[in-house]
C-alpha cells in the first residue's frame, strides 16, 4: 500500500505543481485560487484542457500562448517540475505509513509554495501558514492517537520567540527585520516537528540566508546591512530537512 501511495504522489506531483503555480500567482494579488478559469495574462483567452497539461503544454506551444503568441513565463513549468521533489525525497523513507507519506508530500508542497511566494513578493500569506500549523497538529494527533500538547506548546513558543526577536530588532535598529509571517511559519515547524527541532530549523534557515548573501556578493551585487532578504525559504528548507531527518 505504501508503494502505491508513493507512486500516486509522484504521478500527481506535476498536477499539484500546476495548482501551486496558480497559488503563487494569485494569492499575493488577493485573487481566488479556487474560482476563475486560468487565462492568458495578455489576451485573456481562457485556457482549455490541452493548455493545462503540466510541462507538456508549455513544451508543445514552445513557451507561447496558443492564441496570441505572447511569451509564457517559466514559472509554471518550473514549479510543476519542482513539485516532484517532495515525493522523490520520500523515497529513502520507505516503508512509511501512507498517512505519513501523504502528510509529508503535502508539507513539502506547501513549503515549496511559501518559499516561492516569499522569494517573489517578500510575504508569507496567512492562508498557507496558519492551515499548516493546524495540519501539523492534526497529523500528529492522527498518527499518535493523543492530542499533541507538546507540539502545540512548540508552535506557541516558536511563534512567541520570533515575535520577541522581531520587536527587539525593531527597537535596536529602528526598522523591521523579521516579519510575522516568518514567526507563523516557524510555529508551523514547531507543530510538525516538536520543540527539540525548532533550534535546528532556525540554524538551517540562518545558514541558508548567509549562503544566499554570499551568492549575491559573488554575483557582484551590493550587499549591506539594509539588504532585504526573505527568510521564508530558509525556514522552509529547515522545516523540510528536519522533517525528513525525523522520519529516516
Amino acid at each position: 500500500m505504501d508503494i502505491i501511495t508513493l507512486w500516486t504522489l509522484l504521478v500527481a506531483a506535476p498536477f499539484i505543481g500546476s495548482f501551486l503555480g496558480v497559488v503563487v500567482t494569485r494569492l499575493p494579488a488577493g485573487r481566488s485560487v479556487v474560482w476563475g478559469r486560468s487565462a492568458c495574462d495578455r489576451c485573456g483567452h481562457a485556457l482549455g484542457p490541452a493548455d493545462l497539461v503540466p510541462v507538456l503544454s508549455y513544451l508543445s506551444s514552445r513557451g507561447r500562448c496558443r492564441y496570441c503568441a505572447a511569451p509564457i513565463g517559466a514559472l509554471h513549468p518550473a514549479i510543476e517540475l519542482a513539485a516532484l521533489l517532495p515525493p522523490l525525497c520520500l523515497v529513502p523513507l520507505m516503508p512509511l505509513d501512507p498517512l505519513a507519506l501523504c502528510a509529508g508530500a503535502g508539507l513539502g508542497w506547501t513549503l515549496l509554495a511559501l518559499a516561492w511566494i516569499d522569494l517573489r513578493h517578500m510575504i508569507l500569506p496567512d492562508a498557507l501558514t496558519l492551515p499548516l500549523v493546524v495540519a501539523g497538529l492534526l497529523v500528529e494527533w492522527a498518527l499518535d492517537g493523543r492530542f499533541p500538547v507538546t507540539r502545540l506548546a512548540a508552535a506557541a513558543i516558536a511563534y512567541g520567540g520570533l515575535v520577541l526577536l522581531e520587536i527587539l530588532y525593531r527597537r535596536l535598529r529602528g526598522r523591521d527585520g523579521i516579519g510575522r509571517g516568518d514567526a507563523k511559519l516557524l510555529a508551523a515547524g514547531g507543530a510538525w516537528l516538536g520543540p527539540a527541532a525548532v533550534p535546528h530549523v532556525l540554524l538551517i534557515a540562518a545558514l541558508a540566508s548567509l549562503a544566499a548573501l554570499a551568492a549575491l556578493r559573488l554575483a557582484g551585487r551590493r550587499v549591506g546591512s539594509d539588504t532585504a532578504l526573505p527568510f521564508g525559504p530558509g525556514l522552509a528548507l529547515g522545516i523540510w530537512g528536519a522533517w525528513l531527518a525525523a522520519n529516516l
